[in-house]
């Protein structure tokens, strides 16, 4: 494929800025960037091409040749990214600062270490759910040395500046490309990007500045949390070599059974077995909740087996930043029918067996049908 004008590539005129080069080669990198084209051979060719009329117009001294040369430029500009022994890789490291340090590009930081991550299962209690707990685990992990206080070092002057990055934590490394001499940057492989070199060891942790050791992390659990939910706990897993940055805690939710309700989301359900007499009669009678206190609730005469009553607000709440709604209580309604009677008692139940008020309707069996249904809605 014929080269095309450079200037044409990036669609700006000879006397572009380098601030407007840049924002063009940015926007054409963006459109035919691989990841967005995948298995697109002419979406590649043309990153590629953008990114050769980049490398050579942002230079000052190349754009300087090509003006005046154009491609018959002394030492001339190579064949393009196409050439051997240039990868895909090479364009990202040469050009990352065009995208705000990523790849090779931009100004780089001295490396610090981060400490792995630990997980943990906790089970709760239908109690410590619905007001939220603080919980206690005596952890074996990876702790600052007390001795060097995780310097590493043994003693104050047991730390030198790293002679091959003169302590910036970064190496220019420079080799030959079909452009010349190309310069990538990436972590001193001396100091692994620390800038610093321990040259006397702590004798406790052997330059490591973490040690095992046991200890004791207290963790939030919020309210409202369910079965299967993960909790990040950020900075209290094991410490990081040469006081890097803790690694986090992920806390997985288990629930125990409860033998007094059942979970539904943030609704509980409660089942009250009422005797005959308060299910014919109606009355008034106390149902438990969740925080340990019983409430009073109306029956009205002639209720049916498997009706539902819902307390507002006297369930679980929602979890922290997942809405302010409070679930219901839902007591569903049962009725005991004894498996033995006593004589009198026996005849008192067959007086009634032949009266029509003891016999249900149509509309009490729809009733009772609606509220079963209404179970699994």
């Amino acid at each position: 494929m014929a080269k095309r004008d450079y200037y044409e590539v990036l669609g700006v005129d000879k006397n572009a800025s380098e601030d407007q080069i840049k924002k063009a080669y940015r926007k054409l990198a963006i459109k035919y960037h691989p990841d967005r084209n995948p298995d697109d051979i002419k979406a590649e060719e043309k990153f590629k091409e953008a990114a050769e009329a980049y490398d050579v117009l942002h230079d000052a001294r190349k754009r300087e040749q090509y003006d005046q040369f154009g491609f018959n430029a002394p030492g001339g500009f190579g064949d393009g990214f196409s050439g051997e022994g240039f990868s895909m890789d090479d364009i990202f490291s040469m050009f990352g600062e065009v995208f705000g340090g990523h790849g090779g590009g931009g100004r780089a930081q001295q490396q610090k270490f981060r400490g792995a991550d630990l997980r943990l299962r906790v089970r709760l209690s239908l109690q410590e759910i619905s007001t939220g707990v603080t919980k206690r685990f005596k952890l074996r992990k990876d702790i600052t040395c007390e001795h060097c206080h995780g310097t590493g070092a043994e003693s104050n002057d047991g730390i030198k500046t790293c002679p091959n990055c003169n302590g910036s934590g970064v190496e220019i490394r420079t080799r030959e490309s079909i452009f010349g001499l190309m310069q990538t940057q990436g972590p001193c492989h001396i100091c692994r990007g620390e800038g610093k070199i321990i040259v006397n060891k702590c004798q406790h942790c052997g330059g490591e500045g973490i040690v095992k050791g046991e200890k004791v992390v207290e963790v939030k659990i919020p309210a409202g949390v369910s079965e299967g939910m993960v909790i990040n706990v950020p900075g209290k897993g094991n410490d990081a070599r040469h006081n890097g940055i803790p690694g986090n805690i992920q806390i997985y939710v288990e629930e125990e059974e409860n033998d007094t309700f059942v979970r539904d989301g943030q609704n509980v359900i409660y089942n009250l077995l009422l005797d005959f007499p308060t299910a014919t009669l109606g009355g008034q009678v106390e149902v438990p909740t969740i925080d340990g206190t019983r409430v009073k609730i109306r029956i009205e005469p002639g209720t049916q087996p498997g009706k539902t009553l819902r307390l507002r607000g006297k369930g679980l709440p929602a979890v922290e930043g997942y809405g302010n709604d409070t679930g219901d209580l839902i007591v569903q309604l049962s009725v005991f029918v004894p498996k033995e009677l006593t004589a009198s008692e026996r005849q008192a139940v067959e007086s009634m067996s032949n009266s029509e008020n003891f016999k249900g309707d149509q509309e009490t069996k729809a009733t009772i049908f609606r509220n079963f249904r209404m179970l699994f809605n």
